[in-house]
Parts: C-alpha cells; sequence; structure tokens
C-alpha cells in the first residue's frame, strides 16, 4: 500500500460518510442523546463510523482504527482516527458547519487527513508530500496556501469559544491576543482550521480536544505551509489543544498563550 493508496482509500470513507449524513441533517427523526460527557451524540454520528469502521474492516484488517464514539479496536503502528460527525451540537440544531474527519497516522504522526462538509459542498485534503487540496461543491481540486500576514496587528483570529479558554486557565490570554490582532472572530470546529489552510484567516486556537478532533486537520494545515501544536508548542493532535498558524505568527502567538 501506497500513501497514495490510503488517501483514494479515505476519500472513499468520506464518501460514505457524506451519504449518510447528509442523509439525516435536519431529519425530523434525528435521534439525540447525552454522552457521559454532557455532549451531544446523534444516530447519524453512529451510522457514520459504524459504515467507516466496516469498509476499514474489509479493506484494512491489521490496522487499527480510534473513533469517537466506539473507542479504540486493533493494535497496529497504522491507526485510523475517526470523528464521524465534528460539530454535532452544530448539526443537531441545522446549522450546516459540520464535517467528518479522517486521518491516518502512523506511529502517531497523522499522514493524510481527509475534512468532508457536504452542507458547505466542501472537501479539504491532504497527504504527506503531496500538497493540500479543497474541491468546491464538486469542482476540479485547488491546492491551498496559507496566508502570509506576518505580524499580529494583521492578523485575522478564530478562537472557537469564550468558554473554553476560560475553563482552561486561559481567558486573560485570549484578552491579550485580542489586543494584539486586526480581527477576533468564533467561526469554531474544524471550519476555522480549512480557512486557515484556504489563507482566509491567519491563527485559530482551542482547548478541550481530543486526537480525533485534531488528527485530520493537522497534515491539511501543514501540507499548506502552516503549523500546527498544541496550545504549549507540542506536536501532533495528543494534547489536548490546537493552536493552528500560518507558520509566520506562530512563535508570537505561544509567546502570549502557551502556559508558564
Amino acid at each position: 500500500m501506497t500513501l497514495a493508496d490510503d488517501l483514494d482509500l479515505a476519500q472513499r470513507l468520506a464518501d460514505a460518510a457524506d451519504a449518510i449524513s447528509s442523509s439525516r441533517f435536519r431529519a425530523s427523526d434525528l435521534v439525540v442523546t447525552t454522552k457521559p460527557d454532557m455532549t451531544p451524540v446523534s444516530d447519524a454520528d453512529k451510522a457514520v463510523e459504524q459504515a467507516i469502521r466496516e469498509i476499514l474492516a474489509a479493506e484494512r484488517p491489521d490496522d487499527s482504527i480510534l473513533g469517537e464514539e466506539f473507542g479504540t479496536e486493533g493494535k497496529s503502528s497504522r491507526q485510523w482516527i475517526i470523528d464521524p460527525i465534528d460539530g454535532t451540537s452544530n448539526y443537531v440544531r441545522g446549522v450546516p458547519v459540520w464535517a467528518t474527519l479522517i486521518s491516518l497516522a502512523i506511529d502517531g504522526v497523522p499522514v493524510l487527513g481527509v475534512v468532508s462538509s457536504p452542507a458547505l459542498g466542501k472537501r479539504w485534503w491532504a497527504a504527506v508530500g503531496g500538497g493540500a487540496w479543497v474541491s468546491d461543491n464538486g469542482a476540479e481540486p485547488r491546492a491551498l496556501r496559507v496566508s502570509r500576514v506576518a505580524t499580529l496587528a494583521d492578523a485575522s483570529i478564530s478562537y472557537n469559544s469564550i468558554q473554553q479558554w476560560d475553563q482552561a486557565g486561559r481567558l486573560d490570554q485570549l484578552v491579550e491576543l485580542s489586543r494584539r490582532v486586526w480581527r477576533t472572530r468564533a467561526y469554531g470546529d474544524m471550519w476555522s482550521y480549512m480557512m486557515l489552510a484556504e489563507g482566509l484567516i491567519d491563527l485559530a486556537g482551542e482547548f478541550d480536544l481530543q486526537p480525533y478532533d485534531m488528527a485530520a486537520l493537522v497534515p491539511i494545515v501543514e501540507e499548506a505551509g502552516g503549523t500546527f501544536s498544541s496550545a504549549d508548542g507540542e506536536p501532533g493532535p495528543w494534547h489536548g489543544s490546537a493552536l493552528a498558524t500560518n507558520g509566520l505568527l506562530h512563535e508570537a502567538a505561544l509567546a502570549i498563550i502557551a502556559s508558564a
């Protein structure tokens, strides 16, 4: 298997996910329950992840899987990391900002990512060494590149939510960062990071994250020329927080938000 083979499979997984999630979006009989962590889960979340797992079991039986709804299965240096619907709170309210996140990590390093948002008509993807791409409403893919904004004073940022930063004990840092930049918005969930990869904003960050919230984002941001780390500068999706920038702003942002 090559990385191109794996990316092709990830795209087919996203196709299967989109068919399920789109058919259940805004459905009058959508079943929504509350998980022990008090976050919502819909029947669509579970159906999407189950469908992905079934395809992986058939096509990559030796690989392991980490998914939001059904946990870890198998033990392998190759691990598929799945968030069946990132932005479930939006999904269940009928807000179209949500996506299926699919990543393959090898020895803990995400090497490909697919972010598929059928309600927005967009799909983003990347594999290490192959660049980052987006397709709008099925159009020909176009390459992604982060912005060249080089100073915080000219930067547009997305911080996801004030509550997250407050609960993480970083509200003062967020306020300080907001004073240093040109524009602040809370676009939220995967969209912030995809807008960063497209060069539309310059910095995105949030807390209270799991690996399946981030793994697919990492290759897309990095292959678009950006930098992805935790809020304290640690690499990868394993540290519970995210800071993604166009690279030029990363150290300046870390100087403000990283814990002492």
